[in-house]
């Protein structure tokens, strides 16, 4: 075999906790993006004289709208014939197995049902408590990146939402599918948000940009242009993108960055106009 190319074989569960319930990798990486992007958040917290307390708050809100806000995209994005037929399924981790319901976790998460479940939820926290908008937005633009990261990291352990084939001369062959060699896209994309992550920070730390959408700005300009661009080397979710010049990945990218121009493209007018920023 080809040293080039990877086989990927490893069993999604780790441990079976009961008969009908396991502890999953793609669950354990989950938790793992969200506590480390918490501690860094609270870190940054610290840094600026955040009442700590703020983010422990904060935290519920953003783990409630990513988890309801990805799972609800991905019924609606991707299969709402189905689950429109068998609503039960989008909030409950169930499937209708012939005439009975069986516990399977739940099989799809959309990041950006995600992303917009963020930020509806920041912006309930905001109202609440008479919080800056785009200040809250713009620490949890930090580290949103480090989740996104360790998702994908769950995705690859699952041996799912890989690639399209590569010339068979390198590449993962995910054996839990088929024997051909793939781009793991999902290491693709979760080296990508690493990356990103460490572009935010520079910016950050070089520029002391606070509440003003800068890093929000940038943020969703290369999060999401990464993922566009990945999606070109990777195989459609569903049968309805075969057809597609670009897929439903690529075309729900698309909003969220031209929210990223704006942003940027707001801040430098203010900016040319002598407003000062916080």
């Amino acid at each position: 075999m080809n040293d080039r190319i990877i086989n990927w074989n490893l069993d999604p569960v780790i441990y079976w906790i009961t008969e009908t319930f396991p502890l999953k990798y793609y669950g354990l990486f989950f938790m793992a993006g969200i506590l480390l992007a918490h501690y860094v958040a609270k870190r940054i917290y610290i840094k600026e004289n955040i009442p700590v307390e703020n983010l422990e708050k904060l935290f519920i809100y953003v783990v409630v709208g990513i988890l309801l806000g990805a799972r609800l995209g991905h019924c609606l994005f991707y299969d709402p014939s189905y689950y429109f037929a068998n609503p039960l399924e989008i909030l409950l981790p169930i499937k209708k197995i012939g005439e009975t319901y069986q516990f399977i976790g739940f099989q799809g998460l959309a990041s950006h049902g995600g992303t917009i479940g963020v930020l509806i939820a920041i912006g309930i926290y905001c109202k609440k408590y008479k919080t800056n908008f785009l200040s809250v937005l713009d620490r949890i633009a930090l580290v949103s990146p480090i989740v996104a990261a360790f998702i994908r990291f769950g995705n690859f352990m699952n041996s799912e939402i890989y690639g399209k084939p590569t010339n068979g001369n390198w590449g993962v062959i995910f054996q839990r599918d088929d024997l051909i060699p793939r781009h793991p896209t999902q290491l693709y994309e979760a080296f990508s948000y690493i990356l990103i992550f460490g572009i935010l920070m520079l910016i950050y730390n070089k520029k002391k940009v606070k509440a003003n959408g800068l890093i929000l700005g940038v943020a969703l300009i290369l999060i999401f242009s990464a993922r566009f661009i990945i999606e070109f080397f990777k195989e459609n979710q569903v049968d309805f993108e075969s057809g597609m010049l670009i897929n439903m990945g690529q075309i729900l990218s698309i909003p969220f960055i031209i929210i990223g121009l704006i942003l940027i493209l707001v801040r430098k007018s203010r900016v040319g106009k002598g407003e000062s920023h916080p």
